[in-house]
């Protein structure tokens, strides 16, 4: 059986963006992998629009819970996920045809390897590529500088005891890569080629050090 990819879909009223970002998942070269998208007591169409991927492709799973922030979102995604690897993505986000091809492919490579990620590009309210530090996990502990859509082996997150839920403003990514990280010791590595959209929003708001609260929130 071939190894399966568990994207988890957070959403909280963003049914807006939900088809972009799915239609990214269906048109995967990688073609093992779920989808679980996770309602978070959205008010809006989610629910709809997450139903009509359903009926077009089996690999797509919709759950609902009670709005509990993204990070018990994610939690609960993965909970249901049955995937060797995780892949978090949020709804208003997309990923490239090869994203999964090439992580799946670095992990075959390297045993010891427990986080895939890529370079990545702004779409939205601007677009350019975004210009991530190189990584060292010295410098991790300073500056997050691995965003949340890496692909990482689902053993990391029982070992960090998932995202910590008490984080509502953002920095829970952060705190779970190093978490993950400082307690397996694995490799990190950044695909060479650009696999991840990051939307950028006008209303993002200025939340000190080097980003926003928005991309705190999403690194």
């Amino acid at each position: 059986m071939k190894t399966i990819i568990s994207i988890i879909v957070p959403c909280f009223n963003q049914a807006h963006f939900l088809d972009e970002c799915l239609l990214s998942i269906i048109n995967q070269e990688y073609k093992f992998w779920e989808c679980i998208i996770v309602n978070d007591g959205s008010i809006d169409n989610t629910e709809k629009t997450a139903k009509k991927w359903i009926e077009k492709d089996n690999r797509f799973y919709y759950i609902y819970k009670e709005n509990g922030g993204l990070s018990s979102a994610r939690n609960f995604g993965i909970n249901h996920s049955k995937g060797t690897y995780i892949l978090p993505l949020d709804a208003d986000d997309k990923i490239t045809p090869n994203y999964l091809n090439l992580a799946i492919d670095a992990f075959s490579k390297n045993q010891k390897l427990g986080i895939v990620y890529s370079r990545a590009m702004n779409f939205g309210s601007y677009q350019n590529e975004w210009l991530l530090p190189e990584y060292s996990f010295k410098k991790l502990l300073l500056n997050n500088m691995i965003f949340c859509s890496a692909i990482f082996k689902k053993e990391l997150w029982f070992v960090a005891n998932g995202y910590d839920e008490s984080f509502k403003n953002g920095w829970e990514d952060w705190e779970f890569w190093i978490n993950a990280i400082s307690k397996t010791n694995v490799d990190v590595y950044k695909l060479n080629t650009v696999c991840f959209y990051y939307r950028r929003k006008e209303d993002s708001m200025l939340k000190g050090l080097n980003y926003n609260k928005e991309e705190q929130k999403k690194i």
